[in-house]
């Protein structure tokens, strides 16, 4: 298997053939599943295939999902600079329950 880097030298995926892939499929999918990779299986005349952990394309599918909406991405992203510019008042965990109605503990 071959890993694949992109523009800023970062790590991608890891890319295989259809051929190494029948060979050792389930080393790769332990691979994709423990270390958390993507792998991009080559094929010979057909489409690439990626193969993913199946809750990153949940996660993927639900981020998607969310920023589907301009209204609600717009306010998921300035959420988002507000927590990262440290602009966000911090509150407890306790005090977040309350607020939300939930009993201690649940």
């Amino acid at each position: 298997m071959e890993r694949t880097v992109n523009l800023y030298n970062e790590l991608v995926a890891v890319e295989t053939t259809y051929t190494q892939l029948r060979d050792k499929l389930a080393s790769v999918l332990d691979q994709v599943v423990e270390d958390r990779e993507v792998v991009i299986v080559r094929r010979r005349g057909a489409r690439d295939v990626a193969l993913v952990p199946a809750d990153e394309l949940a996660g993927l599918m639900e981020t998607a999902h969310l920023l589907r909406s301009p209204k609600n991405a717009r306010r998921l992203l300035t959420a988002l600079r507000r927590a990262k510019g440290r602009k966000g008042k911090p509150e407890s965990v306790e005090k977040l329950r309350r607020d939300l109605g939930l009993a201690s503990g649940q």
